[in-house]
């Protein structure tokens, strides 16, 4: 994903009122949800790499669990 497409995935979400206010996690491939703690802009090496920069989003497990989903919106 590149940053372009999160700004786009972003601002259609922000169109909800409910999602300034959500927590926002994590979900691994094993089920485990985890909080994110960070998002920082790093620049990689330029010799044989494609991309200039990256974002890395640091996570921490949950502080505190929340209840079953009730649904995808």
């Amino acid at each position: 994903m590149t940053g372009r497409l999160l700004r786009q995935v972003l601002e259609k979400f922000f169109k909800s009122s409910v999602v300034p206010d959500a927590r926002v996690q994590v979900c691994l491939p094993n089920g485990e949800y985890y909080d994110i703690k960070g998002i920082q802009l790093m620049e990689n090496k330029l010799i044989g790499v494609r991309e200039s920069h990256r974002l890395v989003i640091t996570i921490t497990p949950e502080t505190w669990r929340m209840g079953k989903v009730l649904k995808k919106i």
